[in-house]
Order: structure tokens, then C-alpha cells, then sequence
């Protein structure tokens, strides 16, 4: 008993510490969750840096790693007892609160950045979670692939001793299918023990939380050459529950536990891993908003103000960036650089969208680079998808109901992991008819309309398509696009360019290739002398197409007269299809010269904006008298001097 009583002398000596510890530190945390006056929120969280607390008291920040069951509480009743604290001095302050009334919870969250706790042993990729990480605080990264509905659990409940009436607290064990294990022999504690075994259930003593099982798994960007992404199911609890959605890039702090397998006849069962999460981080608004530094933003202002009188050499130098080992097709990489950057989404006043991303195609023959480029895009975004068309069915691009546990849940595809993202496909052609239609309404607005298993509901999507293919045989000019590639009308007006790229045999551009290719070997033997001739790393191009998105450049009148002129003329001579001299083909040039106008670092489209709209929209055509004399964007090349064109 002695040994009892010290344990909890223990415990009140190092609650109190920590009451101490989270007054000072955490006090505006604590007068805000006070003040907080929603009454639809039950739960409070109280995110707690661990880095501070390890400056605090490394021992206990020890100990919590290594059995978090044991110790998380101990921050809990902390929590508790400041808050109780704090809301006494609230009333003295201010009288009567109306909405400072009691909070039942305030849950300790822990955030591990910038903690001992990110490095490898406590942070493993999902893959590699063992037996060493049982029942420790760890923090997996990875993409939401399922999300569960919110269901109720319970999670404790009271009995009393028939015998000598003691009452005591139960809790279900979440790893053996929440089932209730009552003591052997009745836990009071008088000196003589009861030794009962006979236990009544306390009416009215149920406490039930919220509860949501998740499915994450491991960012593919990450992983190694032939390596299957592995995933793991997370439990969110209380204020975490509906925090984050399917396709969500996350960092989850946890404790590892493991579940039994269901019984099925004849199986043997297995403990499954799972993650009780602690503390949910979503990554998408960190990469979203990159922190571009305050001397990165001063580099490109710089940048610019050296190109104040030739921008159009400034723009190309930025271009040369993009798939550098591939030599000129300075259409293709122009129309790439627009495609990430996109537009400025548009809503009127009845709440019609017309979207700001635009979709990009590219036709070409074996060998002209469509892969790269389609995988330099990836790179270039923050959150992408790549996908083959034939290795790719409607419920892999849009989203799957699959039965989990009895009841039906919505597995997210390519285009809804690729929300705010890039969605690349491969092989275009290859996909089947049914598929390539589930995709009209993803492209055009921006949302899937799904009716499977009794779910109803529609999901966003609202992401850049950027497609390659190969034409259907030999390309015949003299025949329309959709001949030479077998895809449809309305499909290709959705694509606000379509760039064809033929191998056709010119002996000019044969040389100049191929003594690049041999340049380019060389020069990896020789240093880089000039650094500021070289050109622009992946990561310096990221942060610039991240930063140029928070521009909205509005149409100046120029550039209005330009665009509607080109459109009018379109309409009167009919030589594109039918389907692209539509509206949609308004709203594309419209689109990509807001694109060119934050690629050129401005908040104003002008008039060569819009022509240089213009030039990508015509390129879209195989023979078009503006854009070149070949007619051909595989032997498009960068000029000396832009600006004087």
C-alpha cells in the first residue's frame, strides 16, 4: 500500500509541475478556448510544442515517448486543473461570462516539429513501423487514401462491488473490438480488500466520445525504385474527428497499438497495427504557401528590374528551366509554364464558376518527349498524380465504394488525390471510351458526381489535366484531331491546348539536336563557371510559379480589344473544329493570358499577354500561318531577341 501511496504522491508532485509549466507557457492558448463562444464544439485542443517541453523537463518528455498510455493523462488532468484555474480568475475579471461556462474537455495535443521526435527511430516511413515502435509516440507521414464515417464509441462506463458498494471506472478495449474485461476481484482499496467478484453496471454512467477511422498512405514521391506504398488505419478521436479529407497530404503524432484481425472460420488472427492519433497536421496549406523568404522574394524583384526592358529575354530565360535536357520546343515549355501557373478562377454573382486551371494535350510520335515533360510537370507541382491511361479505370481516376467492416466507404482516385493539384495521364489513347467519359464533368467543373453502394454525393476536383498521347497510325494533317487520335470532340475542347508534335525529317534541326545532345555530355565534365548565367534550378522554378499564383491580373482594355478581335475572326472563318471556336475558347485565351501575365510578374494583362495567349492557342492548330513556318511545336526554338519579334 506503502508503495501505492508513493506512486501517487508521484503523480500529484509531477501534475502540478506541469500545471505550472502550461499557466505559464500556454496561458493565451487557455483564456482563448475559454472565450471561445461556439456551442456546437465539445472539445478543446491545447497544441503543445514538445521541444518545449523537453526544455522543460526532459525527463518526463522522455518517459511520455516511451509510454505515452501512462503519461499523456498526467497532461490531461494538467490541462484540466489550469483551466478550471483560469476560468475562476475569468469570472473575478469580467463578471458574469456568459459563454465562459465550464469546457468538459480540453485534449492535450502534441506537436513533434522541430523535436528530437522527427528524427528517423520516432518518425518511420508507414513501411517500416515495427514491434520496437509498440505502444511509443511516433509520427507517421502520408496521403489520406479513405476516410471513414463519424461514428459514436463508447469509452468508459461505471461498476459497483455488490458486496461492499465501491464504484470504479471501466474502459473498453479499443484493440480486442471495444469489448469490456471486468476486474478478476473488486479493485476498493480498504485495508482488508473485498475480494468480491459480482459487479453491477451503473445506469446512466456510459461516456461516449466521437470516432472516425482513416486509411493514410506513404507519399509515393518518397519511395524507393519497386517499393509498394504501404498504409496503415489511424483512429481520430474528439476534435480531430472529420479534420482532414481524402486525397489530404498528413503528418500524424500517435501511439502505435495494434487490433485483432476479424474472426473468419479457419483464419488464423492476426494483430493488425494501427495509429491512435494524438495530434493531426495537413501539409497541403504548408506547400500550398510554400514560406517563400522575404531574400527569394528581393532575388526575383531583382530579377525582373534586369529584364525591365526586354521582359520577353527574362520570360525565356525562366523557360529554358523546364525540362532542360530537351532541346528548344519552346512551345511545348511555354504552354507547360501556363498550364502550371493557371488562371484566376472566376464567380459571378449566381455562383456560376468558370475555372482558373487550365487542361493541357499533348499528340506527338514516339520519341518527341512527351513523357518528360509530363513528369517534369509533376516535379514542378506541389501535389501530383501520375497515371497510365490503360492502367486506369473510371473508379481509379474518379472514386471507388469499397465495403469495409460491413458498411460501404468512398476510396478517393487520381483526380480527387490530385485536388489543387496536377493530375498527369499517360497514354491518353489507351484509356477505355467509358473511362475518358467519367472525366468531361472533372475537367470542365471541376467536380464528380458519384451514385454507388447507396452513397450519394459529389466530390471536387479541382485539378490541372495535363494528358499525352500518340496519334492513331501515321498523323494525317489533311484529317481533324479527333481522327488522328481517336478521342472525341467534346473531350478535346476541353483541353485549352492541344500541341502536336510530328518527327518529320529536317536535316537543320537534325544537326542543331544533335550536337546539343553531345554538348550537354560534355558539359557535365566541365564545372559551371557563371553562376548567374545558369539557368534556373527545379526548386527556384517551384517557388516561382507558388509565389507568381498570388497575383490576380485583371484585363486591361487592350488586351480585351486583342482577344475579341482574334475570337470574332475565328468565328467568321470557321477553320478550327467546331467544338473549339466555342465560348470555351474565350475562356481559355482568357485564362492562359492571366497565366502570362503572372508568368511576366503582373497584376495587369496587356496586350502582349494576350497575343502570346493567342500564339499557344494556335499551336494548337498543326498548320497555322501565325505561329511558325514549319507549323510544327517539336521544332520550335527559343529566338535571340524576343522582344523585337
Amino acid at each position: 500500500m506503502s508503495e501505492k501511496k508513493e506512486e501517487e504522491e508521484e503523480e500529484d508532485a509531477q501534475v502540478n509541475a506541469l500545471a505550472c509549466f502550461l499557466h505559464d507557457t500556454y496561458s493565451d492558448s487557455f483564456r482563448s478556448i475559454l472565450l471561445d463562444d461556439d456551442p456546437s464544439k465539445l472539445h478543446f485542443p491545447l497544441v503543445i510544442e514538445f521541444a518545449e517541453l523537453m526544455d522543460f523537463d526532459p525527463k518526463f518528455a522522455g518517459k511520455l515517448y516511451s509510454s505515452p498510455d501512462k503519461y499523456l493523462p498526467f497532461l490531461d488532468k494538467a490541462a484540466k486543473w489550469v483551466k478550471d484555474k483560469m476560468l475562476e480568475k475569468l469570472l473575478e475579471e469580467l463578471g458574469d461570462l456568459k459563454h465562459a461556462v465550464p469546457r468538459k474537455y480540453v485534449r492535450v495535443r502534441i506537436d513533434v516539429s522541430g523535436s528530437p521526435l522527427e528524427f528517423p527511430e520516432a518518425s518511420p516511413s508507414i513501411g517500416k513501423v515495427r514491434v520496437n515502435h509498440m505502444r511509443k509516440l511516433i509520427t507517421l507521414k502520408g496521403t489520406v487514401i479513405r476516410s471513414g464515417g463519424v461514428k459514436m464509441i463508447e469509452y468508459e462506463r461505471d461498476y459497483m462491488c455488490r458486496k461492499c458498494q465501491h464504484s470504479f471506472s471501466v474502459c473498453p478495449e479499443l484493440e480486442a473490438g471495444n469489448r469490456i474485461n471486468l476486474p478478476a476481484l473488486c479493485p476498493s482499496k480498504s485495508s482488508r480488500g473485498c475480494g468480491s467478484a459480482s459487479f453491477q453496471f451503473i445506469e446512466g454512467s456510459t461516456v461516449c466520445r466521437d470516432y472516425q477511422e482513416i486509411k493514410i498512405q506513404e507519399n509515393v514521391q518518397l519511395l524507393g525504385v519497386g517499393s509498394i506504398p504501404r498504409s496503415i488505419p489511424v483512429v481520430l478521436m474528439d476534435d480531430l474527428v472529420d479534420s482532414i479529407k481524402a486525397g489530404d497530404d498528413v503528418i500524424i503524432t500517435g501511439i502505435l497499438s495494434a487490433k485483432w484481425s476479424p474472426d473468419i472460420k479457419d483464419v488464423r488472427s492476426n494483430l493488425d497495427p494501427m495509429l491512435l492519433a494524438n495530434y493531426v497536421r495537413s501539409t497541403n496549406e504548408l506547400k500550398s504557401d510554400i514560406d517563400i523568404p522575404a531574400e527569394t522574394e528581393e532575388e526575383f524583384k531583382h530579377f525582373w528590374e534586369k529584364y525591365r526592358l526586354t521582359p520577353l529575354k527574362g520570360r525565356n530565360f525562366i523557360l529554358e528551366g523546364i525540362c532542360p535536357q530537351i532541346f528548344g520546343l519552346f512551345t511545348v515549355k511555354l504552354s507547360v509554364a501556363l498550364t502550371l501557373i493557371g488562371g484566376v478562377q472566376h464567380v459571378d454573382a449566381s455562383g456560376t464558376k468558370v475555372r482558373g486551371e487550365p487542361h493541357m494535350l499533348l499528340v506527338g510520335d514516339p520519341g518527341t518527349g512527351k513523357s518528360q515533360f509530363l513528369k517534369f510537370a509533376a516535379k514542378l507541382s506541389n501535389r501530383s498524380v501520375i497515371t497510365t491511361g490503360l492502367g486506369s479505370t473510371s473508379a481509379g481516376l474518379t472514386v471507388t465504394a469499397v465495403k469495409d467492416g460491413g458498411e460501404w466507404m468512398l476510396e478517393a482516385g487520381a483526380l480527387v488525390l490530385a485536388d489543387g493539384g496536377l493530375c498527369c495521364i499517360d497514354e491518353f489513347d489507351s484509356m477505355r471510351e467509358h473511362d475518358r467519359t467519367t472525366i468531361h464533368e472533372a475537367m470542365e467543373q471541376q467536380t464528380i458526381s458519384i451514385a454507388k453502394a447507396g452513397l450519394v454525393t459529389t466530390l471536387s476536383t479541382r485539378t490541372t489535366v495535363f494528358g499525352a498521347t500518340n496519334p492513331k497510325g501515321q498523323y494525317d494533317p489533311d484529317e481533324s484531331l479527333s481522327v488522328n487520335t481517336t478521342l472525341s470532340g467534346p473531350l478535346l475542347s476541353r483541353f485549352d491546348i492541344v500541341l502536336v508534335l510530328l518527327d518529320t525529317q529536317n536535316t537543320d534541326w537534325d544537326k542543331i539536336v544533335s550536337s546539343h545532345i553531345l554538348e550537354e555530355n560534355f558539359d557535365e565534365k566541365k564545372d559551371k563557371t557563371n553562376a548567374s548565367d545558369a539557368k534556373w534550378m527545379l526548386p527556384k522554378l517551384r517557388r516561382y510559379i507558388n509565389y507568381v499564383k498570388r497575383f490576380k491580373p485583371v484585363l486591361t482594355k487592350e488586351a480585351e480589344r486583342v482577344i475579341s478581335s482574334y475570337y470574332q475572326l475565328q468565328r467568321k472563318s470557321g477553320t478550327h473544329n467546331a467544338a473549339r471556336t466555342t465560348v470555351r475558347m474565350l475562356e481559355s485565351l482568357i485564362r492562359l493570358a492571366q497565366a502570362h501575365a503572372r508568368l511576366m510578374f503582373r497584376n495587369e494583362v496587356k496586350q502582349l499577354d494576350a497575343i502570346a495567349a493567342i500564339l499557344c492557342i494556335e499551336s494548337s492548330t498543326t498548320t497555322s500561318p501565325i505561329v511558325d513556318t514549319v507549323g510544327n511545336a517539336l521544332h520550335s526554338n527559343f529566338t535571340e531577341n524576343p522582344d523585337e519579334e
